[in-house]
């Protein structure tokens, strides 16, 4: 998915189709044969957005050429986060896997490229991280 928003229609209903890292960061963990992925609003506008769309299905379907067993996502509201545990993605974990990321840490980057879709008020707000 290409890090450019396409505008649906023009009207004041339009829609941006853009990849999940314009409206959050990620960062993921493994234990044994599991991944853990955290997403996380980089705005609190963003959130509802995020548990709408960045569903259980949705991540399995993005990572389907990696055949997890389960998908299970956990909601962290006040933190506006949400955590992914796929289970059995790792070629048996870190002592067994023989390719070149064992732990999965690069998994977050393709969640980030899952396309989601936004009102298009809110362009403004997909410039990036707030300000401090």
């Amino acid at each position: 998915m290409n890090a450019m928003p396409s505008a649906r229609s023009a009207d004041a209903g339009a829609e941006l189709l853009v990849p999940l890292h314009r409206l959050a960061h990620g960062r993921t963990g493994d234990k044994g044969n599991r991944s853990n992925i955290s997403v996380i609003a980089w705005r609190p506008e963003f959130w509802p957005l995020l548990v709408e769309q960045v569903t259980e299905a949705a991540v399995a379907a993005c990572f389907a050429h990696r055949q997890p067993r389960r998908v299970t996502r956990h909601l962290l509201p006040k933190l506006q986060a949400m955590n992914f545990v796929l289970d059995e993605v790792l070629d048996g974990g870190v002592n067994d896997a023989l390719n070149l990321d064992s732990h999965g840490k690069a998994l977050s980057y393709l969640l980030l490229d899952l396309p989601v879709r936004v009102p298009a008020s809110l362009r403004p707000q997909l410039a990036g991280p707030p300000p401090d």
